[in-house]
């Protein structure tokens, strides 16, 4: 019944096809008469649904896939794909909350994230970034200046740009070219693929409505983690504690901020 995961595994998926029709290269290794084309270098930063499908994606089409993820623990799952986990020396902590959502981190982070993974993003053709925060804008993980080193005719899918994108580049719904660099900033990518996602998203509702109906009644049991958990407003009031800290005013100014003091 979840929706996230289903539209995310389309995401993954659309955004590997993207990046291999927009690159000047193929993605598998090829030995021809003519000599031997080396393989896609393609770089994944963010192993949740999409990046763990874009990974796979890849791979299928004969490329060297390297992934990173604030999570250690989900190593194992990227190495069982075929892709190589870059480890980056940074302390994280809890990474993730009580829902398994990816928390935010502050600005420090990111920038000493940004500058470790430098390196692995200029020799990539392509990279692919999938983070984002539930109900904030998308950290920004790839700056200007990373795009700058990698190769000519390489390629950015930036999945996370309708929240404002993990790329300091990305427009969303625009391909920008930067020095021969071309980033794409798709929405909606699952309505490129309209037959699944409607399908996919069909079973999620139907196993939703059938978990809420006990003996041909919806029954709100407030016991059962899906149903409040997902359980918005009843009665006339917000009951989500999620959705109530984000519909919450911003503090008022003090009498002493207003005047500058």
């Amino acid at each position: 019944m979840d929706v996230l995961s289903s539209m995310a595994m389309l995401s993954g998926y659309r955004a590997v096809l993207l990046a291999a029709t927009t690159l000047t290269k193929m993605f598998p290794m090829m030995m021809t008469a003519a000599g031997t084309i080396a393989p896609a270098r393609v770089f994944v930063v963010g192993a949740g649904v999409a990046g763990l499908q874009a990974i796979a994606t890849a791979r299928r089409l004969g490329a060297v896939v390297k992934a990173y993820d604030v999570r250690p623990a989900v190593r194992e799952e990227v190495e069982s794909l075929g892709a190589s986990f870059v480890d980056l020396p940074l302390e994280v902590g809890e990474v993730q909350d009580k829902q398994g959502y990816a928390r935010g981190f502050d600005e420090e982070f990111y920038r000493r994230q940004r500058e470790m993974m430098m390196s692995v993003v200029g020799e990539s053709d392509v990279v692919i970034t999938t983070a984002a925060v539930p109900g904030k804008t998308a950290p920004t993980l790839i700056t200007a200046e990373m795009v700058s080193h990698m190769p000519a005719g390489s390629v950015l899918v930036d999945l996370a740009a309708e929240r404002g994108g993990n790329c300091e580049l990305t427009r969303p719904g625009e391909t920008v070219d930067s020095e021969g660099v071309q980033i794409l900033g798709p929405l909606n990518v699952p309505a490129d693929l309209a037959r699944d996602a409607s399908q996919l998203y069909a079973k999620n509702i139907t196993t939703f409505l059938l978990h809420l109906i006990n003996d041909a009644q919806i029954n709100i049991d407030l016991e059962d983690e899906i149903t409040r958990d997902t359980l918005v407003a009843r009665d006339g009031e917000i009951v989500n504690q999620r959705v109530s800290q984000l519909l919450a005013p911003a503090p008022e100014s003090s009498a002493d901020d207003a005047k500058g003091n």
